[in-house]
């Protein structure tokens, strides 16, 4: 991807502008405090591949648990979407998307959802929420090769509170997601990340392995999250709430 991968913006962590005074803690760097906390290219590629599907809650991967509905939070979602559609129709036309400054991540390797992302819009979401702004565009790709929009990906600070997340989005709705308790090749043996052992990875979302000292024990580089919150909104996929707020990659078939 240009200089951008995924959710991610894993490889601009040297160029992320500083964090104003206020904002996070003493000497945190955005990527350290949200989304993109990791300059691990495979690491990025491999936590998009663990989001194809439904996702669970497992050793790597932790879900916030679905709140009790109220009729304030339906209404919220609702004008949710519309508001979405509304300001994002236009990246119906992918071009339009990357004059805008969204770049796709792993071009040329075949996806069931394919991401672009806005690096900016990515670090504004550390510190606020804007529906009208996500961090990634989330696109199917037709078999004429032509683009078409699902929905849009949004990211939130690690640090952020349940009740962070329910002011963005509902979580009565969505199901926000990170990625936990991975373990990575040393910095500089990249090559380490096809190991395996006992038939099973050694490193990232797929290996046993979800502890420093396990992780510790292979040689790797422990790290309690990878990215921070994020949550999939495919509003232009289905008019059916379950499937634009369904967890997970899905290549529904466009509805509106």
């Amino acid at each position: 991807m240009a200089r951008v991968p995924l959710i991610a913006v894993a490889t601009l962590s040297l160029a992320w502008p500083p964090v104003s005074r206020g904002q996070g803690a003493p000497g945190q760097k955005p990527v350290e405090m949200g989304a993109m906390d990791s300059t691990d290219g495979p690491a990025a590629a491999a936590a998009h591949r663990a989001m194809g599907g439904e996702m669970a809650n497992a050793p790597h991967m932790r879900l916030t648990p679905l709140r009790v509905g109220t009729a304030a939070d339906s209404s919220r979602a609702r004008d949710l979407v519309v508001t979405i559609r509304r300001a994002l129709d236009k990246y119906r036309d992918v071009s339009v998307a990357e004059a805008d400054g969204f770049r796709q991540f792993l071009p040329g390797v075949k996806q069931p959802v394919y991401h672009f992302t806005n690096w900016r819009w990515a670090v504004e979401a550390m510190f606020r929420f804007d529906a009208t702004r996500p961090t990634s565009l989330l696109y199917r790709r037709e078999a004429d090769g032509h683009f078409t929009l699902i929905g849009a990906m949004y990211t939130a600070p690690a640090r952020a509170s349940p009740d962070d997340l329910d002011r963005r989005i509902p979580l009565s709705i969505a199901r926000w997601h990170e990625h936990v308790n991975w373990c990575l090749p040393p910095r500089g043996e990249g090559a380490r990340w096809g190991e395996r052992r006992g038939g099973q990875p050694v490193f990232g979302p797929a290996s046993p392995i979800a502890t420093r000292a396990a992780c510790d024990a292979v040689g790797g580089r422990f790290r309690p999250r990878i990215f921070g919150w994020m949550v999939h909104v495919q509003a232009f996929a289905s008019d059916d709430p379950a499937i634009i707020w369904s967890v997970g990659h899905h290549g529904a078939s466009s509805g509106p």
